[in-house]
């Protein structure tokens, strides 16, 4: 299947064609700012189907309403995109605290993992039941927690210490309960509903009884110190943070009371209304109790959050359930009938999983190896990758409450990398970015993965070490619909030629993609396409009827082939339009004799047949010929030759430049594609030549 993709008024493309075969690797090469960027923009926005495509609106069309709005076509079917870019790298992976954002989602669940997880569940579903069903057991958890927080950290001896909550607040007595007498008068705000606030109001005004002997607080005279004393007297009582604490302890204890046995609410009671200090009794009791609220606490935690993960570390599950059973005799402190509906139920239907606890042993077992494949293979992947593309880190998927992360770990330390970012360089990023982007597409199963450019700043040694993985490695993208964006032409070469039998599974295809005028078009790519240029020069040279044109051509063949003798020496002096023709020698440029002349002419008629310097010389002189070829041809890399001899050197020295780097063979690569054929010169490079060479 082939899809026909049209992208209409996107950026600065105002038509692109192309095709995408379903299934294959769909390589479309072009030169930078072509809008290939844009193109994978608004594919994923045509997948999403949301508003998104409308921020592609060309910025020549958004001061008009009546302008036609960007659109995509021709891939109704594809319903979702993953596209690695530069944003892909720096927002999802290498994360805080894992090597990519949802490493779990990536690395371990799979449709099997989640149906297996759904098995265990269901084994758990009668416990999780009681917990439902009777929702004032979380209520009831939360306040065993809050007053097993008063109790603080205990003493090595297993007592109470004397900074926890409940001795600072019971500890000397119960003194709402127990009033001084001097301190009766303000009874009604010491048992008030918020007695700690009034304490703190209280204390504060004390300082200003200093200032002489009239009340801070309502101006009437204090005729004795006596009235001053008792004033000052609450501060030396009081304290308004224990206050605090005991009211919110004895309205913790009123709620729990019900869950406390007989005796032991008596006992509460004797502790929380004494009167003087507790003594060794009342704070053993306390420490018991303490004990007693920990293990039912654990008990209760342990069956509400009972999972695969709870059980996952495990050795022998069997044990483990047995010992979630809440025995009451054990804790009889809490030990009463409403306990009891809380616990019974719960305890059934532990006794139920119980008797399947076989089942579940080898649920969770053959889970956890599962999941120990999964882990091993998706590190091995990634390891032997870093390895071969000479990376020095690993990535270990490590287990962690309810959940397994992937972490960078380097070869020269043990502790995992937080903060990969800061610590890879921009092409090992890109690089380990891009492998685990494979990773994902393998979890979340997309109609169509987009490359974006991805391996163009690499050597070539990694750049082949990254297509491998991509498509040859344990995870790949064989046999997905892919398409890579890039300005490089070496994925097309590795793929299409030098190592096809390589990458044959991915059933590669290749186009090269070219934009005049708005409009992006491209053509195939074949096998023979892919030539040395000293092919291509012979190729056009067979083929090509201007004596010119033809011998611009073979000027650079005789330059790749390094044969710069008298032939190579008379072309450029045809193009420096140099009347007598002459070659360079270590001591400078000498003239070519007639007969030296004469048998370079010879040589490159084999080439070039009825090749006559003279009478080139004078076309190459006469600017309206000139031009007029400039005008005639329409393939850029012919242009941009004919501006260097009618022209010289652009007034833009980055326009220079990449014209006197197609003049030359410095950055050319090995093989490339004939520029006769495949348009490559950017088309703002000929609207700059256009501008120089247009009638003034």
């Amino acid at each position: 299947m082939i899809y026909n993709l049209i992208v209409e008024n996107c950026n600065s493309i105002d038509r692109a064609s192309l095709e995408i075969a379903k299934g294959s690797l769909n390589i479309k090469y072009g030169p930078n700012g072509l809008g290939k960027s844009t193109i994978a923009k608004a594919i994923a926005s045509k997948a999403k189907a949301d508003d998104s495509l409308n921020s592609l609106t060309p910025f020549k069309h958004r001061a008009n309403s009546a302008a036609s709005p960007p659109k995509v076509s021709g891939i109704d079917d594809i319903k979702s995109v993953l596209i690695f870019d530069e944003e892909y790298v720096s927002q999802f992976a290498f994360q805080q605290d894992e090597v990519v954002k949802n490493s779990f989602d990536i690395f371990i669940k799979t449709q099997e993992y989640t149906a297996t997880m759904e098995e265990i569940e269901k084994l758990f579903s009668g416990i999780k039941k009681a917990f439902s069903d009777n929702p004032e057991i979380e209520q009831t958890v939360k306040d065993l927690k809050d007053l097993r927080d008063a109790f603080g950290t205990m003493n090595k001896d297993g007592s109470i210490a004397k900074s926890s909550k409940i001795l600072k607040s019971y500890g000397s007595g119960n003194k709402i309960e127990h009033i001084p007498e001097k301190l009766k008068p303000f009874e009604s705000f010491i048992r008030g509903s918020e007695p700690s606030k009034w304490i703190a109001w209280q204390v504060k005004g004390n300082d200003f009884l200093k200032l002489g002997d009239t009340c801070p607080y309502c101006a009437t005279q204090l005729p004795d110190q006596a009235q001053k004393e008792t004033a000052l007297a609450v501060a030396k009582e009081y304290d308004a943070t224990a206050i605090g604490h005991l009211n919110t302890i004895k309205a913790v204890i009123e709620r729990l009371g019900k869950y406390f046995s007989a005796k032991c609410r008596e006992n509460i009671e004797k502790v929380t209304k004494a009167k003087i200090e507790l003594g060794a009794p009342e704070k053993s009791f306390l420490s018991s109790l303490k004990n007693d609220i920990d293990a039912l606490i654990v008990k209760l935690e342990g069956l509400r959050t009972i999972s695969f993960f709870s059980l996952r570390d495990v050795d022998e599950i069997s044990d483990r359930i047995q010992s979630l059973k809440i025995d009451l005799g054990m804790i009889d402190k809490l030990d009463s009938d409403e306990t009891r509906t809380v616990v019974n139920p719960v305890n059934q239907q532990l006794e139920q999983l119980i008797k399947q606890v076989g089942t579940l042993k080898g649920n969770i077992n053959k889970h956890k190896s599962r999941i120990k494949k999964a882990i091993e293979d998706n590190q091995d992947s990634i390891n032997s990758f870093l390895k071969s593309a000479g990376y020095k880190y690993n990535v270990v998927i490590m287990a962690e409450p309810e959940t397994y992360k992937m972490k960078l770990v380097h070869n020269d330390m043990s502790e995992h990398i937080s903060s990969a970012s800061k610590h890879l360089s921009y092409g090992e990023r890109n690089a380990f970015a891009l492998v685990l982007f494979v990773h994902q597409v393998l979890s979340e199963n997309p109609d169509l993965v987009i490359l974006d450019d991805p391996i163009s700043s690499f050597d070539k040694n990694k750049k082949f070490a990254i297509l491998h993985q991509l498509f040859k490695g344990k995870a790949n993208l064989r046999g997905r619909t892919a398409l890579m964006l890039t300005h490089d032409i070496e994925p097309a070469i590795d793929m299409i030629k030098s190592t096809a039998a390589v990458f044959e599974g991915a059933r590669p295809n290749a186009s090269f993609l070219s934009s005049r005028n708005g409009v992006v078009s491209e053509k195939p790519i074949g096998r023979t396409d892919i030539q040395t240029f000293a092919q291509v020069c012979q190729d056009v040279i067979a083929t090509q009827q201007d004596a010119i044109i033809s011998s611009i051509y073979l000027r650079r063949h005789y330059e790749i082939v390094n044969d710069k003798g008298l032939e190579y020496n008379l072309l450029a002096s045809l193009f420096k339009k140099r009347d007598v023709a002459c070659f360079r020698s270590a001591t400078g440029d000498i003239d070519m004799t007639d007969q030296q002349k004469t048998e370079a002419e010879a040589n490159i008629r084999k080439f070039i047949p009825g090749f006559d310097y003279d009478n080139l010389i004078s076309v190459v002189k006469n600017d309206v010929e000139m031009r007029a070829r400039y005008a005639g041809t329409s393939v850029g890399y012919e242009k941009i030759q004919l501006f260097r001899i009618i022209h010289g050197k652009h007034d833009d020295h980055v326009i220079t430049k990449f014209i006197n780097e197609s003049y030359h063979i410095e950055n050319e690569y090995v093989m490339q594609l004939n520029p006769h054929k495949f348009e490559s010169v950017p088309e703002y490079v000929i609207d700059e030549c256009n501008k120089l060479l247009a009638p003034a």
